[in-house]
């Protein structure tokens, strides 16, 4: 049975929502299902709706893909309007890159290209802020692919920070979270990305094929450890939840 089929109606459902065919929620959606979440998987994209309140859902996840939050296509658009659902009803919310550029546009933000053309393709350095470090320990390097980045709403915190694009992580309320670098990448969508976006890595500020390998054999434990802990103040597990949003560390964590 794949990952993304894993959606027994007795277990508390998480909905992930994916941009591509052959997307997949990677290691966010393992971590989630070792956790007792069921995955309720939608594609706007390709026809599937979202629901109108998250009732049935305990939490909610926007991945990204090869599109612009700018994009005027309707499923873009559809995208950016219901996020304001998992807001208002404080539901927790995760949007990784595309996602987090979304949750930016829902909350009054902006979404534009590096001043200087430049990107981020490979592994880059992440520096938490002062509210960051609060909250857990950091990875110094992150995976990231993306030509755009998020300015910072009045409405957020943000938690961690980077040379080229500034804004990595934000924070919205207690519970709605989003950052600009993916930790769900596994080995298999790392192979499968530097295959399929070879061209991309011609870009200025782009890394070379090796250099993504090389940097997840020196950073991707760190990476890891900082989901974990994520999803641990986050979203907890079935049997232990997260009810009031993320909380801060105690001095003994």
């Amino acid at each position: 049975m794949r990952l993304e089929s894993f959606t027994r109606s007795s277990r508390p459902k998480i909905l992930i929502v994916l941009h591509q065919e052959n997307s997949s929620s990677g290691r966010v959606g393992q971590e989630l299902v070792k956790r007792g979440f069921a995955l309720d998987v939608r594609k706007p994209r390709f026809g599937d709706s979202l629901p109108e309140t998250m009732s049935d859902h305990a939490g909610a996840v926007i991945f990204g893909g090869p599109m612009s939050a700018n994009d005027p296509d309707g499923f873009v658009l559809k995208e950016i309007d219901w996020i304001k659902v998992p807001l208002r009803e404080q539901k927790p919310f995760l949007g990784i890159c595309l996602g987090a550029q979304m949750m930016v546009k829902q909350l009054g933000g902006t979404v534009s290209s590096h001043r200087d053309e430049l990107v981020e393709i490979g592994y880059y350095p992440l520096q938490p802020t002062a509210a960051g470090e609060i909250l857990m320990t950091w990875p110094k390097k992150v995976y990231q692919w993306h030509r755009e980045g998020f300015d910072l709403p009045a409405s957020c915190d943000l938690l961690a920070s980077g040379p080229t694009y500034a804004n990595q992580a934000i924070r919205y309320g207690t519970n709605a979270f989003g950052i600009q670098f993916h930790p769900e990448l596994t080995h298999s969508m790392l192979v499968r990305w530097t295959t399929k976006g070879a061209p991309r890595m011609s870009l200025p500020g782009a890394q070379q094929r090796g250099d993504h390998f090389a940097g997840r054999y020196i950073y991707d434990a760190a990476v890891k450890a900082w989901l974990d802990r994520f999803l641990d103040l986050w979203i907890g597990t079935v049997d232990a939840p997260v009810s009031c949003g993320l909380r801060e560390r105690t001095a003994a964590e």
